[in-house]
């Protein structure tokens, strides 16, 4: 079920989010510096944070036969290589290129809280966003969702 999910948000948001180049399983392309990071800018990277479950009861008929609710976590990285200037007396052109990783994050916002994204789960609902600090000028976003996880 875990990556019937992962791959259904992969979809949506390449799907619906024009602006963004490379979606994308987080198996740590971002850990990598300079030349060696093996995406394209803009990129999404998403990855089952955690999940905890709970058992409902014995199904004979349902398989697997015992039964459980959960709930998981899902983190979105979204990254950019930040190049444009973003202070308050840089040219328009300029500040609206270094804000576009916002832009991109709600775009994708727009589309992912509130999604079922696969029968037998709830809705995606954001329950987190943090921002991590780089020394290599990637920008990188992370937001965090979770969703319901029923009789699985």
């Amino acid at each position: 079920m875990m990556d019937t999910l992962l791959q259904a948000i992969q979809a949506k948001i390449a799907e619906t989010v024009t602006a963004i180049k490379y979606v994308d399983e987080n198996w740590g392309q971002l850990d990598l510096y300079g030349n060696e990071i093996p995406v394209q800018w803009p990129c999404a990277l998403i990855s089952l944070s955690s999940a905890v479950f709970s058992n409902l009861a014995t199904d004979f008929r349902a398989v697997p036969v015992n039964r459980q609710e959960g709930t998981a976590t899902v983190e979105v990285t979204f990254a950019k290589l930040k190049l444009s200037n973003s202070s308050y007396k840089a040219p328009a052109a300029q500040k609206a290129k270094a804000w576009e990783i916002w832009d991109i994050v709600n775009d994708a916002h727009k589309v992912l809280h509130g999604w079922n994204p696969v029968s037998g789960t709830g809705k995606l609902i954001r329950t987190g966003i943090s921002q991590v600090r780089r020394d290599d000028g990637v920008q990188e976003i992370r937001v965090v969702y979770t969703i319901g996880l029923h009789n699985c």
